[in-house]
C-alpha cells in the first residue's frame, strides 16, 4: 500500500507595518501586496500618533500680539492616526490582505516595540516620505528598528 504525499502548507509570514503619511500609498501597497504573491502572509499596522504639529514641512508661523497659542492635543492626534489607520485597513482588506492593526505611541519605536510584546513577526517595513523630507530617515528609524529588535527591516520610500 503506497502512501501519497500531500505538500505541506506553506507557513504565514507575519509583518509589522510601520506608516503614517505613507498609508494608502502605491508604493507601500505594492510591497504588501508583493508579501501576499510570494506565500501566505498576515500585516499588523502600527500608526504612530504623530504630533500633528511635527507634520507641517515648513515651521509654524511666528505668533502675533494677541494671539492664542496652539498647544499639542494628544487625543486630537490620536483621532487622527486611528482615522488613517481605519482607512487603510479597510483599503487592504478590499484586496484580500489579512490585516490588523493599532495606533502607537508617537515615538515609532516606542510604537514598535509595544507591538512586539504581544506578536512575533518576520519582518518589519517602514514606509517613509522621500528622503528630503522624512523625519524618520533624518532619525535613521529603520537601522534602529533592526538594531534594536533583531528583525530584518524593509524600507519603502514614497516617492512624492
Amino acid at each position: 500500500m503506497s502512501e501519497s504525499s500531500t505538500p505541506a502548507a506553506a507557513p504565514v509570514r507575519h509583518y509589522l507595518v510601520v506608516a503614517y503619511q505613507t498609508l494608502g500609498r502605491r508604493e507601500l501597497t505594492e510591497a504588501i501586496q508583493e508579501r501576499t504573491v510570494a506565500g501566505p502572509a498576515d500585516f499588523w499596522l502600527v500608526v504612530p500618533a504623530t504630533r500633528l504639529v511635527e507634520l507641517a514641512p515648513l515651521p509654524p508661523p511666528m505668533p502675533t500680539m494677541g494671539g492664542v497659542a496652539s498647544l499639542p492635543d494628544p487625543e486630537h492626534d490620536r483621532k487622527v492616526a486611528q482615522g488613517r489607520l481605519d482607512t487603510a485597513l479597510q483599503q487592504l482588506s478590499a484586496h484580500a490582505i489579512q490585516v490588523g492593526g493599532e495606533v502607537g505611541d508617537a515615538d515609532p519605536v516606542r510604537a514598535v516595540k509595544h507591538a512586539l510584546r504581544r506578536r512575533q513577526v518576520d519582518e518589519i517595513i517602514v514606509a517613509t516620505l522621500p528622503a528630503h523630507v522624512s523625519k524618520w530617515l533624518r532619525q535613521d528609524l529603520p537601522h534602529r528598528l533592526e538594531h534594536h529588535f533583531h528583525v530584518p527591516v524593509t524600507h519603502v520610500a514614497s516617492q512624492a
